[in-house]
């Protein structure tokens, strides 16, 4: 089963890429087969940035935040499809950089950020889909979200 086959098989769907507006730097840029995805942040279907908004350990719940992180990459797969042509074209997931929008005392990241290393590895299972990782807690992200991950994956010529 191909990695799109088996995205379709866990009833996901892509959202729209997320609305940028007119920054100043790209959403991924591929330098020989290493495609850099900037920092997304949750998004709804329609790209625009996904609710809850706020601190993890106040305003928003760890779970609600893990949720978030599963939103996130969602949109990473969405600049991946929209960059190379298809899911498929990923011959390893290198690196997840991930951040934690944390209120005072939070300190629970890494279960924040396993939403987005728990979907990679569903959708494109261990060999493909192992990566390493980085999970950190801020004092503030873009527009209050309460996680914003970017990533690094290897693509097939």
């Amino acid at each position: 089963m191909s990695v799109d086959e088996r995205f379709a098989a866990l009833g996901l769907t892509l959202p729209e890429p997320m609305q940028t507006g007119t920054l100043p730097f790209d959403l991924s840029r591929i330098d020989g087969q290493v495609l850099y995805l900037s920092g997304h942040v949750p998004t709804e279907q329609d790209g625009s940035v996904a609710r809850p908004l706020g601190k993890v350990g106040a305003e928003v719940t760890p779970e609600q935040a893990y949720e978030a992180a599963r939103k996130v990459t969602l949109g990473l797969f969405a600049s991946i499809v929209q960059t190379v042509g298809s899911l498929d074209r990923v011959e390893a997931w290198l690196k997840v950089f991930g951040m934690v929008n944390a209120a005072p005392g939070f300190n629970a990241i890494p279960p924040v950020i396993n939403g987005c290393s728990d979907l990679i590895l569903e959708v494109f299972g261990p060999e493909v889909g192992a990566h390493t990782r980085s999970a950190v807690g801020m004092a503030e992200l873009p527009f209050g979200v309460p996680v914003e991950i970017e990533a690094q994956v290897r693509i097939r010529l």
